[in-house]
């Protein structure tokens, strides 16, 4: 079901002691889709918090609670960690694709390999949420999230693109709180360019 690497058991185990948790257990879940794959979250509940259909794992030391949602697409999963100069923390290598509806695998297709590269020099990305009833809905973070031009970037560049590679989808739905964001990239402007126009 899921590998824990030695390093991984060994920072867990020296996590639990530091923080007084021995006897606890690491519950994993996937919480959400993002740029690059799945969103996880990681943290320890107590041996009482396994939940009637939890999938549970015998890691050496602790045990992995793994929520009935979450276990079909952490199957094959390693949970790694890694200390280097360029990154450090735990890793999930997980085979399983973010997306089973065929529809939603092509618009992430265009999304990971034309859009977001264009709007990643601008500081941004762009998220699918969901593909329901050939309508994508998406969120637009970083740099695009308030920016002046994201109706333009939208309209003329990520709508083309994913129609152009998916026709099927009829309708590119923004989901993004463009007021919500604290430091936007951007301020509205009435010129400028978007960096998929």
């Amino acid at each position: 079901m899921l590998t824990i690497t030695d390093p991984a058991q060994k920072k867990i185990l020296a996590l639990l002691e530091t923080q007084g948790r021995q006897g606890s257990a690491l519950r994993v879940a996937i919480i959400g889709r993002g740029p690059g794959g799945f969103q996880y979250d990681l943290r320890f509940v107590g041996s009482g918090e396994k939940g009637l259909e939890d999938v549970v794992v015998d890691a050496g030391g602790f045990q992995v609670f793994i929520d009935s949602q979450s276990a079909p697409n952490l199957e094959g999963s390693t949970i790694d960690f890694v200390e280097g100069i360029s990154q450090s923390g735990f890793r999930i290598d997980n085979p399983s694709s973010i997306w089973t509806d065929p529809k939603a695998k092509a618009v992430q297709q265009v999304i990971d390999t034309r859009i977001n590269p264009g709007v990643a020099s601008h500081g941004g990305y762009v998220t699918l949420l969901d593909v329901k009833d050939d309508v994508a809905y998406i969120a637009l973070g970083g740099g695009c999230q308030g920016c002046g031009m994201a109706d333009v970037t939208l309209k003329q560049g990520i709508e083309v693109m994913i129609r152009e590679a998916v026709p099927e989808i009829r309708q590119i739905v923004d989901t993004t709180d463009h007021a919500g964001g604290t430091n936007p990239f951007y301020q509205p402007s009435k010129g400028g360019q978007s960096p998929l126009a």
